[in-house]
């Protein structure tokens, strides 16, 4: 099983962010999906983000972003590309900032055109677009990734699987969700979820054992990020996501091929 794994959280300060970058590789994780604050002072010189972190392999493995596809929107989301390209991520994950009640069938078709033209264009320098459906935003419910996937132009935008958004988004079966859009998956962002709060992973009330099942049955590999947004200490979430998601994409694999 050709698994990645990324750490992805919020941090308040320099030094949380520091630590963040210093300490992942140490814990066992092959990579960081950045939050917008980590990155985006260097995106004006991204020979800056090379000279303090290009030594780390994985350091930005993916970019997180929101925004809409208005106005400045989509001029904002060319430059991340850019710099995406320039600093080497490979992934660009886009919550798409509008909220779900304003939308209808026929926008979600359009904001799927248009990122199929900007998830081509990524494509051509080497950078994955990945959209991250979101709780009130437009790819919501369960209904709304069948009219966007079915727009999307030769697979030129993946999907970026979220545990906890589904649920808070009402979509109880996320194993369906996963093995219906496999072809489109690119990336995972796990995180638990228990009375309207995050949790880390392990103590919300998200079943994750058929999660682990339908990742393996559709043979994904490629990046499954721990998305720790509990508000906890960053090592503790570190280590505590890490070992949960080993023991359930790992060793649930070795014991069902007799190892």
């Amino acid at each position: 099983m050709s698994i990645k794994y990324a750490f992805s959280r919020p941090t308040a300060t320099d030094d949380d962010r520091d630590l963040l970058f210093n300490r992942y590789r140490s814990v066992g994780y092959d990579g960081l999906q950045l939050k917008h604050g980590q990155y985006a002072s260097y995106m004006a010189e991204p020979e800056r983000f090379l000279e303090k972190w290009g030594s780390l392999p994985g350091a930005g493995s993916a970019l997180i972003t929101g925004g809409t596809l208005g106005g400045d929107g989509r001029g904002q989301l060319e430059k991340l590309i850019a710099f995406a390209e320039r600093i080497g991520a490979g992934t660009i994950v886009y919550c798409h900032g509008v909220p779900r009640n304003s939308v209808t069938a026929a926008d979600i078709r359009r904001y799927a055109d248009i990122l199929s033209e900007l998830g081509k264009a990524a494509r051509q320098r080497g950078i994955a677009l990945s959209l991250h459906h979101h709780y009130d935003q437009p790819v919501m419910y369960r209904e709304d990734f069948d009219v966007f996937y079915e727009r999307i132009k030769e697979r030129e935008v993946g999907l970026t699987v979220d545990t906890a958004h589904l649920v808070k988004s009402g979509i109880t079966d996320a194993a369906e969700v996963i093995t219906s859009f496999a072809p489109f998956i690119d990336n995972f962002h796990l995180k638990d979820f228990d009375a309207g709060e995050w949790r880390v992973l392990g103590q919300g009330a998200i079943d994750f054992a058929p999660i682990f099942k339908a990742i393996g049955d559709i043979r994904y590999s490629g990046w499954v990020s721990a998305d720790e947004e509990s508000g906890g200490g960053i090592l503790e979430g570190m280590r505590t996501c890490l070992a949960f998601m080993r023991d359930g994409l790992e060793a649930r694999h070795d014991r069902a091929i007799g190892r």
